[in-house]
């Protein structure tokens, strides 16, 4: 009886262990839990929805609502909440908080990325567009993203100017 409780025990951790190494595995690392007081170095809200969105967009992205195009280095979805009539988010599948946070390695993503963005403005015929990103205090996920937004009236319908 003791020995199948160890044994359930152990496999539930070697599991679980496994799990968290398939899941967590490649991330950059961000404070969780801390004895001390963190002040500002604790895992937030903003810090915490990067890391599922980490998770998500590098292992699950079929999750990831409205979904435009995807490549092996990035994906890009309709924003949930549009401040523009064209207004997508783009996202390098590589766990990046922020341009400050951009190291050795990371540039396949961000030409990926700018290489998806380029496909969605000739897609969508856009002529005035915006491309932005923001950082530490201004990003709502913390998790490095481009913003492609653009007005209606900037998609070529191919008619006179």
């Amino acid at each position: 009886m003791i020995f199948r409780r160890i044994v359930r025990f152990l496999s539930v951790f070697v599991a679980g262990t496994v799990a968290g190494g398939l899941l967590f595995g490649g991330l950059r690392s961000r404070p969780f839990l801390t004895v001390e007081r963190c002040g500002t170095s604790c895992l937030d809200e903003k810090e915490l929805r990067g890391l599922i969105g980490s998770v998500i967009t590098r292992l699950a992205p079929g999750l990831l609502p409205e979904v435009l195009l995807e490549t092996d280095r990035t994906v890009a979805i309709r924003h949930h909440y549009p401040k523009s009539p064209v207004h997508y988010v783009i996202i390098p599948k590589k766990d990046i908080k922020d341009v400050g946070d951009l190291a050795a390695g990371d540039e396949p993503y961000l030409a990926d990325a700018y290489a998806v963005m380029q496909s969605l403005i000739e897609h969508d015929q856009l002529i005035n567009y915006r491309i932005h990103t923001n950082g530490p205090g201004y990003q709502d996920v913390r998790y490095l993203h481009f913003h492609l937004r653009a007005d209606r009236s900037a998609v070529d319908t191919g008619g006179e100017d």
